[in-house]
C-alpha cells in the first residue's frame, strides 16, 4: 500500500491510480558510504493474535514475531535468500538474519536498519543485495527520505558482505532508474560475476530520474573478486512497441516489468511485467530477448511473478490484482481473477511459446477486511510431480499440485483468521518458500513463521538440501 504521497512504492504492485513512481540518480556505482548500518538488538513482541485454520497435513512449527524496531504497521516483512542456516529476510526498513538450524526454534541474530522500501533479497557466496524502492536523500543506511521529484534522490541497488552473518558490512550501491522494485540474481557462466536483473516500475514525466516511457529492466554486473565495484551494464528496452496499453478497468499499462524469475539451466527467463507476461533468452546475460510475449486482458490486472516447475516446461503467473492491499479472495472477484495462471511452455529455443491451460486461486473464501491475492511462492522440490507453495497474504499458505497443468488442486494450507477483523489493515504472508525440509513464511505483520508439511506426495522433498536458495532463480533439483 502507498505509505506517503510521493514517496512511497505501493505494495507489491499497487492499487490502481494510487501508484506511485520514484525518482533516482543517473545509474553509476556509488562510493561505499563510511558509515556502515545501524544494529539493533531483538527485543520480543507480542504474537499474532488471531485464530489457525489448517489442514491436518501441515504443523505449524515456530512462529517469531517482529522485533523492534520492525515490529509497526509501516515495517511490512518482505521476501527472503537462504543460505545454510541462515534466512535473510527483507523489510521495509531494512532486513533481518534469522538463524534456522533448528526450524522449530529460529533465532534473531541480527537486525539491520536501512530504510527503502521493499527490500528484496538475494544472496551470492557471501554477497547479499538487498533493492531499495522509496528516493532517499542518499545511498547511505542513515538516509532520509525525499521527494520524487528531487533529481538528487537516490533508489537502486545495495551490497552487504555477510561472510559474519552477525555483522553484515555495507559494500557499495549503484543506482538505477526507477529504482529497484524487486532484482533476480543471474549467475554468469564463468562463475566470476553475478548479474542482477532490477525490475522498477512507476514513471511519471514530473520524475527527473524516472521518466516515462521506461520499458525497460537494469542489468548490473557484480564481479565477485571486486563487489565494491559494481557496474549497470545494460538497461534493454523490451517493450518498443509500448507493451499492454492498459485498460481503464484496472488492466495496468506495462512500463517496465515487475519481477523475472530465471532458469538458468535452460538460459531461460519468465517475467512478469505489468500488462504482460514475457518469455526471456538469457543465454546472453547482459542481453537478454524476449522471444515470447502473452496477455489476459479478461482476468489478469498486474502480471507480478512467476515459477517455473522443475523441467522448465511450465510457468505459473501470478496476478496481484488490488496491488495486495484489497480483498479479492472474496465471492464477488471469483475464482479466477486474482489468480494464478498456468501455462506450458511449446516448442523449444527461439520457438519456444506460452500456452495457457487454467487458472489455480485459492480455495477458501476470505473476509472483506482481509487482504488477499496470488503472491510468492516456490515448488516443492518432488521428482515426477508439480508441486508449489505459495503465500496469499492474508489468504495464508496454500499448497498445490499442477502436475496437470489443465487441473491444479490444493493438496495443503495454512490460514489465520483476519489480522484486525473491523478494518482492512495490510498484512499476511508475503513469500511462503520451501527449503531444506520446512516452509518459511514472511509476515508482512506476522514475522517468521515455519510450517511442516508431511504428505506422502511431497514427503521425498525433506531429503533435498541447498546450500543456498534465491527462489526466482531457479535451481534444478533430483531427489
Amino acid at each position: 500500500m502507498p505509505q506517503s504521497t510521493g514517496r512511497r512504492r505501493a505494495l507489491g504492485a499497487a492499487i490502481g491510480a494510487l501508484v506511485l513512481g520514484l525518482s533516482l540518480a543517473p545509474a553509476t556505482a556509488a562510493t561505499p558510504p563510511s558509515d556502515g548500518p545501524e544494529q539493533y538488538s531483538a527485543q520480543q513482541v507480542a504474537a499474532p493474535n488471531s485464530e489457525i485454520d489448517k489442514s491436518e497435513n501441515i504443523d505449524h512449527v515456530a512462529n517469531l514475531p517482529k522485533q523492534a524496531p520492525f515490529n509497526t504497521l509501516d515495517a511490512y516483512g518482505t521476501d527472503i535468500a537462504f543460505k545454510q542456516n541462515i534466512a535473510y529476510v527483507g523489510n521495509y526498513d531494512g532486513f533481518v538474519v534469522y538463524d534456522i538450524a533448528n526450524p522449530k526454534k529460529p533465532r534473531i541474530i541480527t537486525q539491520v536498519q536501512c530504510p527503502g522500501g521493499q527490500g528484496d533479497m538475494s544472496i551470492s557466496g557471501n554477497l547479499l543485495f538487498v533493492s531499495t524502492d522509496y528516493p532517499r536523500s542518499n545511498n547511505t543506511c542513515t538516509s532520509e527520505e525525499t521527494d520524487s521529484a528531487d533529481p538528487n534522490g537516490w533508489e537502486g541497488m545495495k551490497v552487504f558482505d555477510v561472510s559474519d552473518p552477525a555483522k553484515p558490512r555495507y559494500v557499495s550501491a549503484i543506482a538505477t532508474d526507477c529504482g529497484s522494485h524487486t532484482h533476480t540474481l543471474v549467475p554468469d557462466e564463468a562463475g566470476e560475476a553475478v548479474y542482477l536483473y532490477v525490475s522498477s516500475y512507476g514513471p511519471r514525466a514530473e520524475f527527473p530520474n524516472c521518466q516515462p516511457p521506461h520499458d525497460k529492466i537494469s542489468i548490473i554486473k557484480v564481479p565477485l573478486a571486486t563487489p565494491a565495484a559494481p557496474e549497470l551494464v545494460n538497461a534493454p528496452v523490451l517493450f518498443p512497441d509500448g507493451g499492454n496499453p492498459g485498460q481503464p478497468d484496472g488492466i495496468r499499462e506495462t512500463s517496465g516489468c515487475h519481477d523475472i524469475t530465471v532458469f538458468p539451466s535452460k538460459d531461460l527467463a519468465a517475467g512478469a511485467c505489468m500488462g504482460d507476461g514475457v518469455l526471456f533468452d538469457i543465454s546472453d546475460r547482459e542481453n537478454p530477448r524476449v522471444i515470447n510475449q502473452v496477455r489476459d486482458d479478461t482476468n489478469f490486472a498486474f502480471w507480478h511473478s512467476a515459477t517455473f516447475n522443475n523441467e522448465g516446461t511450465k510457468v505459473i503467473f501470478t496476478d496481484e490484482l488490488g496491488g495486495g492491499g484489497a480483498a479479492t479472495c472474496n465471492e464477488a472477484t471469483g475464482p479466477t481473477r486474482g489468480a494464478n495462471g498456468i501455462y506450458d511452455i511449446t516448442g523449444s529455443g527461439a520457438d519456444s511459446k506460452l500456452a495457457f491451460k487454467s487458472y489455480y486461486k485459492i480455495p477458501r473464501h476470505q473476509a472483506d477486511t482481509e487482504n488477499c491475492v496470488a503472491h510468492n511462492g516456490s515448488l516443492i522440490p518432488v521428482a515426477g510431480g508439480d508441486f508449489m507453495v505459495q503465500a496469499w497474504y492474508q489468504g495464508g499458505i496454500s499448497v498445490f499440485d499442477f502436475t496437470d497443468s489443465t487441473k491444479p488442486q490444493e493438496i495443503a494450507y495454512f490460514d489465520r483468521s483476519a489480522f484486525n477483523p473491523n478494518e482492512l489493515q495490510v498484512a499476511g504472508s508475503w513469500s511462503a518458500y520451501y527449503y531444506n525440509g520446512h516452509i518459511y513464511s514472511s509476515g508482512i505483520q506476522e514475522g517468521l513463521d515455519v510450517l511442516d508439511l508431511r504428505d506422502e506426495r511431497t514427503d521425498s522433498a525433506k531429503k533435498v538440501r541447498y546450500e543456498e536458495f534465491n527462489p526466482q532463480t531457479q535451481p534444478i533439483y533430483q531427489n
